[in-house]
């Protein structure tokens, strides 16, 4: 299979190269000079539990070097950053390319169906690990899952197909119909751990240090489930709940990436997770006050790094 990854960050980089080491033809689209050069160079340097090598004949380039349109394309950018994305890639999007969005969030399939007819818009949740260790060099310790599905809902036999791509490159991966589910879920998980360690500055686990952090993570999953319903989507509250406490008890030290972003001078995914949130809940008449605070102050802590924010009042 022909296949484009547009946003060769970690996740992007990690399916790239699995994918091209199971031999699918595979291009890696970004705007990061340096990592390209070093996978150009080199070779993506991919450390996994089945061992560390580098992965050769991957094709690393700008969106405008890309040339030959694929069968499927895989968007890992930012939620923020897929509109100007995929406006890079246009020339790629033949009228038989699927494009499949594994990105966190919300938002997704009305993006992509912007440049994409809706039939060949794909969607869908994972929860592989990726890190970028530097230019050209990915870890991911540890197991995930993909689950996907047509975004129109069909039974669409390019679906499955992908789905089997992914799986025969060691990605374990499903059609699912219940995706929404999932996604409402991992929405629920990142609007508390993501936005509350983002406004704290505290990892994951420091959010264990008092009983309130808990007790808060707990309300904002509540809250963003509540929506979910409201959509008609089946959710599981308690299993969501249980994902997030055994986070604050076992991922010690680590920082959201919507926290490193903020530490990092960059924008964040706010507007894609609780914002979404917020503005779904707006439509069915649903309070949500936790987490709309904490898209405020994340938005307020945006603003200040990006010198908007208006300045305090004097003190006479």
């Amino acid at each position: 299979m022909k296949i484009v990854v547009v946003g060769a960050g970690a996740m992007g980089s990690l399916f790239g190269g699995l994918l091209a080491e199971s031999g699918h033809s595979v291009t890696l689209v970004d705007v990061n000079a340096a990592h390209l050069q070093a996978i150009r160079a080199k070779g993506l340097h991919l450390q996994t539990d089945e061992g560390d090598r580098y992965v050769q004949g991957l094709r690393a380039c700008l969106p405008s070097e890309a040339t030959e349109p694929p069968e499927l394309m895989l968007v890992f950018t930012k939620t923020l950053h897929t509109a100007t994305a995929l406006a890079g890639v246009r020339h790629l999007l033949h009228p038989d390319t699927h494009v499949l969005s594994l990105q966190n969030g919300l938002g997704h399939v009305e993006a992509l169906s912007q440049h994409v007819a809706p039939d060949r818009v794909l969607i869908g949740v994972t929860t592989w690990p990726a890190d970028l260790a530097g230019p050209g060099h990915v870890h991911s310790h540890g197991q995930g899952v993909v689950r996907m599905m047509a975004a129109d809902g069909r039974d669409r036999p390019f679906v499955a197909a992908a789905a089997q791509a992914l799986k025969q490159a060691g990605l374990s991966s499903t059609v699912d119909t219940a995706v929404w589910s999932a996604i409402w879920e991992k929405v629920a998980f990142n609007a508390a751990l993501n936005s509350i360690c983002t406004a704290t500055q505290c990892t994951v686990d420091q959010l264990g240090a008092l009983a309130d952090g808990q007790a808060l993570a707990f309300t904002v999953v509540d809250e963003v489930l509540s929506v979910a319903r409201a959509r008609g989507v089946t959710v599981r509250p308690e299993a969501c709940k249980d994902r997030v406490a055994d986070a604050i008890a076992h991922h010690i030290g680590h920082k959201p990436s919507m926290l490193q972003d903020m530490l990092a001078g960059r924008r964040t995914e706010i507007e894609a997770i609780n914002g979404a949130v917020v503005a779904a809940a707006a439509a069915h008449g649903i309070a949500v006050p936790c987490t709309q605070t904490l898209l405020h102050i994340v938005r307020l802590m945006e603003a200040r790094l990006a010198g908007t924010a208006a300045p305090a009042p004097s003190v006479h």
